[in-house]
């Protein structure tokens, strides 16, 4: 049995088609991003939004506000992907994690349409990224690590919390399947 995810905010089917073929890995990968940070965001409650596991961490709200504030400073500023809402609308309305969840889907399906009509020439061009200069489209895997990072704090969080962590990428203490054939020994990555 192939793995599936239990929530998928942007299906396979709802991704648009890149102008250029070889660039619809990006456009692939930022959908799949999106739905496995909101698949990690939707097992808190609203009563988790301040824990952090120690004094100088950051909390769940903190972090969630982070990846909606941070994402569009990526595509507006640095990738310069037109169409960005102003700052001051990103935020929910409601600070909890279902509306962290409904915000980042509303905030991620438009740009990626945005995304999907900008050719080779675009994404090539080398543009001011913090106190550097850098091909839009190594900013954008920037943008989808800095993504990865926070959903992995986040998913600590959750073991700290005792609560479940989801799969993104694989079987998880928590969650797993028929046929799930993680790589733990030195047998199984000597595979050919």
């Amino acid at each position: 049995m192939p793995m599936q995810y239990e929530y998928t905010a942007i299906p396979e089917a709802a991704v648009p088609r890149a102008a250029n073929p070889l660039l619809q890995h990006m456009l692939d990968t930022y959908a799949s991003e999106t739905s496995k940070v909101i698949s990690v965001w939707r097992e808190f409650s609203p009563a988790d939004m301040g824990y952090k596991p120690a004094e100088k961490s950051t909390s769940v709200l903190d972090i969630m506000k982070h990846q909606l504030l941070s994402e569009r400073r990526f595509f507006a500023e640095f990738i310069g992907l037109p169409g960005e809402p102003e700052a001051d609308a990103l935020l929910p309305l409601e600070l909890t994690p279902s509306g962290f969840c409904t915000r980042n889907e509303a905030l991620c399906k438009p740009r990626l349409e945005r995304m999907a009509g900008r050719d080779e020439q675009f994404w090539l061009e080398v543009v001011p990224f913090f106190d550097v200069r850098r091909e839009r489209i190594w900013v954008f895997w920037r943008r989808v690590l800095h993504t990865a990072h926070h959903r992995t704090q986040l998913s600590v969080y959750l073991r700290g919390l005792g609560k479940r962590v989801v799969s993104n990428y694989g079987p998880t203490a928590d969650v797993t399947w028929q046929g799930a054939d993680p790589t733990r020994s030195v047998e199984a990555a000597g595979r050919k």
